[in-house]
Order: structure tokens, then C-alpha cells, then sequence
């Protein structure tokens, strides 16, 4: 029997420490909620506003899949395997923590915030060497489709991880619906709505509303305005 799980975008946790604003969609630093503390291998889904000019100094992780998705400015990375980079919207970055990396990350710019989402998924791998990458993506093939963005496979479309895990993002005209099928047995979607407004599986959802699925086959989205935008996060559940 299937089964759902939504999370209201007011109902996330707040942390405002100034120069950062995070809502947190499951328990994290000063944000603890036992009853959401994960949606299967999704840890951490972060929705993070940094002011001009600020950022996380460097600290260090392990052992978790950690991807960024840049919404609006410029993210200025740095890390401890040498990588210098800096990722925008379009953009998509990932870190296999494995034995241990230190990295910052900072807005760029002095003039203007960064937006990003700040997501940890569990690896099936422990200890791997740790890896970084980016890719940028192209905007018009999400254009009224789900773009596959993150996959368990080097040679697929978008960047890759160390867990059975696929990410989509569709940017939707009103009334367009889409089928999602799910690529591996066991596994759910996380369906966060980025922009406008959709009705999955008979649940409407808002802008940065949530909704976990699991022990579904396939799915129906529809998008109820325009520029519709949202991430679907499939993860395993066990």
C-alpha cells in the first residue's frame, strides 16, 4: 500500500543566524524533530539564503553524499582535494565525503544573496576516496520534462553518487502533466516543490511544500501554475 508524507513549507525548521536564513526540512544542528529526522537515504534537505559577501568557513565531513543545487547568485567553493570552484544556477555540485574532506563555501559576491539547497544523502559505500564534481546543466531540456540531474551512474545524464539515488527537476507549464517512474525497486521520491504549484497524487502542494512517496511503482504529477518548478529526489527507503 502506498504511503505519503508531507511537509508544509512553514512547518520546516528556521534557523537565523544574520548572515544565513535555513529552513530545514529534517532535523538539523539547533533543529531537532524525531519524527523527521530522514526520508529513507535523504538526511539533509537545507534551503539556504546566504548574505553578500558571507559563508560556511571551512569544516570538515565524511561519509555522506553531499550535493548542492544553486538557485540564485554565485557559490564560491573550496576544499581540501584542491578544488577551487564557483557554481550557479543551472549548476550542480557534489561531494562524496568518504574518509574525510574539509570545505567552505561562500556567496561571491558583495552585492547580492546566494540561494542554494544544501542536500546529504547517505552512501551505500563507506570510506570511499573522496571525490568532487560539477556540472552545468542545460535549462530548456527541463523545459515542460523531468531532466535527470544525479544518478548511481558515471556515464548518465547529470553528476553522480555512491547510493541508488536519482534526482529530476522540471520546470512546468499550468496543466502539463507527467509520469514518474520509479528506477528501483524499494525506493521513494521526495517531491519539493522549488517555484508555483503542483497536484501530486491527489495532494496539492505550494511553493517549498514537501512530499515523500513510498511503495509506489509510478506517479502522476500536474503542474497548477505556470513556470512550475520542483526536484524529485529518489532514494532508497531501507
Amino acid at each position: 500500500m502506498s504511503k505519503f508524507v508531507y511537509h508544509a513549507a512553514d512547518s520546516r525548521g528556521n534557523a537565523d543566524h544574520g548572515w544565513l536564513h535555513s529552513r530545514h526540512t529534517f532535523s538539523f544542528a539547533g533543529y531537532y524533530e524525531p519524527t523527521r529526522m530522514h526520508f529513507g537515504a535523504l538526511r539533509v534537505l537545507n534551503d539556504d539564503f546566504v548574505a553578500p559577501g558571507m559563508g560556511f568557513g571551512t569544516h570538515p565531513h565524511d561519509n555522506m553524499e553531499i550535493i548542492s543545487i544553486p538557485l540564485e547568485g554565485d557559490l564560491e567553493h573550496r576544499d581540501s582535494m584542491g578544488n577551487g570552484t564557483v557554481i550557479r544556477h543551472g549548476d550542480i555540485q557534489v561531494m562524496s565525503a568518504g574518509t574525510g574532506i574539509r570545505h567552505s563555501e561562500y556567496n561571491k559576491n558583495k552585492d547580492k544573496p546566494v540561494k542554494f539547497l544544501q542536500i546529504w544523502v547517505f552512501p551505500n559505500k563507506k570510506n570511499v576516496t573522496p571525490r568532487y564534481d560539477q556540472l552545468t546543466l542545460k535549462l530548456e531540456d527541463r523545459v515542460n520534462r523531468l531532466q535527470q540531474v544525479l544518478s548511481p551512474n558515471a556515464a548518465d545524464d547529470g553528476v553522480w553518487i555512491q547510493q541508488d539515488a536519482w534526482f529530476h527537476m522540471g520546470r512546468f507549464d499550468e496543466n502539463v502533466e507527467v509520469n514518474y517512474t520509479i528506477h528501483k525497486a524499494g525506493n521513494g521520491v521526495y517531491c519539493f516543490v522549488l517555484e508555483g504549484s503542483f497536484e501530486i497524487e491527489g495532494q496539492k502542494l505550494q511553493k517549498r511544500d514537501g512530499l515523500g512517496i513510498s511503495e509506489l511503482s509510478s506517479f502522476q504529477l500536474k503542474a497548477l501554475s505556470s513556470d512550475s518548478e520542483l526536484l524529485l529526489m529518489e532514494v532508497p527507503m531501507h
